[in-house]
């Protein structure tokens, strides 16, 4: 069945499978167990195998019809030409630094980011990768960190968990004067609020267990290539995989290294639970936007909080760039307390948020960064990341707005 043009966001996701081919039609693509896929000619399997196939399967290692049906679903929402799957969101993210970067290159990248990602920038420098870490809302000083063996510039749309936006635009324009492969993790935003594209990203990661999954029972990651990186000149492409349209030499060797190499694949059971989740991405996000910048603002006005971070709040460093570039505020907030030491005893008073690490679930999560998330970074690093002792980070789920006011009103009180 073909597809209708001019369909909007969440009208193009809903029928995707079905308009998709769904076998016997249904109206979600099935799941495909099977870790092998067969082919009456072996010529057929060959050119699998060698890349020249239009299609097709041969290990689920590589993917199977159900992450398949996944992947056009995220390159549809991301505007891309295509996309690989992943176990989570981190597995997604390596097979990117270590697929595309090797010993002697050099990345510029955000100091504002995740954790774990933080964690991963350690472990590229041990490999001979070098990573300098910038206050990436200043684009100054992104251009002030690039050397001529630097290779990719990376960047959260909005940070985890302080919620600063990058100088998305001009980071893309200098990426694209220099040649430089721009990534960018579009997790919190999600391409629901924003594309990474339309600042000139060349590859985008999301973190599928978040927003577009949704409701925390199914990890998984995925990167899309937006078309917009000329692969041809990139150093790093191995030779065998330099055939073909060089649109495609990226994402081919990224799954054939990230999957196929290195095994971080994502199950179809997964993919289908994913797959469904995202059908209520626009929905989810439009809610949970709304309730985080009402919460926001209500927490700004309590005298027992210093500080709100919220992209859409007015008192936000990068509050015009949120506005120009985001549909909505995101589900992600995080406020420091006036007293650290009330930090753990308020998490430990709220009745309805979870104390639980996670984003984007349907309930709302509470953390307190210091402690947990950001506790092995160290004190220094995190005070470069302006991560107080009394920060606490809130993913915002889908309860209602006068219950979580109830109950903050009641933990905050003491």
């Amino acid at each position: 069945m073909t597809t209708p043009p001019n369909l909007h966001f969440t009208t193009q996701i809903v029928h995707a499978d079905r308009w998709g081919g769904a076998e016997k039609g249904a109206i979600h693509q099935p799941i495909h167990s099977s870790v092998q896929y067969g082919y009456d000619k072996v010529e057929d399997l060959i050119a699998v195998f060698q890349g020249t196939a239009k299609g097709g399967f041969n290990y689920a290692r590589q993917g199977t019809p159900t992450t398949a049906a996944l992947e056009s679903k995220i390159t549809q929402m991301e505007g891309g030409v295509g996309t690989i799957a992943f176990s989570t969101g981190m597995a997604a993210l390596c097979a990117v630094f270590l697929t595309l970067l090797k010993a002697g290159d050099h990345m510029v990248a955000s100091k504002f980011v995740f954790g774990n990602t933080n964690s991963v920038f350690g472990t590229l420098a041990d490999l001979g990768i070098e990573v300098t870490t910038v206050d990436a809302t200043d684009l100054a000083q992104v251009q002030a960190a690039v050397r001529p063996n630097t290779r990719m510039v990376f960047v959260e749309t909005i940070a985890n968990p302080g919620t600063q936006i990058p100088d998305l635009e001009g980071i893309g324009a200098l990426c694209r004067d220099k040649g430089l492969l721009y990534v960018v993790d579009n997790t919190v935003a999600s391409p629901y609020a924003f594309r990474p594209a339309t600042v000139g990203a060349g590859l985008v990661m999301n973190s599928l267990t978040k927003s577009i999954g949704g409701h925390g029972d199914a990890l998984g990651g995925a990167i899309t290539d937006t078309g917009l990186f000329d692969w041809s000149g990139y150093p790093n492409i191995f030779p065998a995989y330099r055939k073909g349209d060089p649109k495609g030499w990226g994402l081919q060797q990224v799954r054939k290294k990230g999957l196929r190499d290195m095994g971080g694949t994502l199950s179809s059971h997964s993919a289908h639970q994913l797959a469904v989740g995202a059908e209520t991405l626009a929905l989810r996000m439009e809610r949970t936007s709304a309730t985080a910048l009402a919460l926001a603002q209500w927490l700004q006005q309590h005298p027992a909080v210093a500080q709100v971070n919220y992209p859409l709040l007015p008192s936000h460093p990068q509050y015009e760039r949120a506005r120009k570039h985001l549909r909505v505020g995101s589900w992600l907030l995080s406020f420091e307390l006036k007293d650290p030491a009330q930090c753990l005893p308020l998490c430990n008073r709220l009745r309805l948020p979870i104390n639980a690490t996670g984003l984007a679930d349907t309930r709302t999560l509470i953390i307190p960064v210091a402690h947990t998330i950001f506790w092995e970074a160290g004190p220094e690093v995190r005070a470069q990341m302006g991560i107080g002792d009394g920060m606490i980070r809130l993913s915002v789920g889908l309860e209602d707005l006068q219950d979580l006011q109830a109950d903050f009103a009641q933990a905050l009180q003491g």
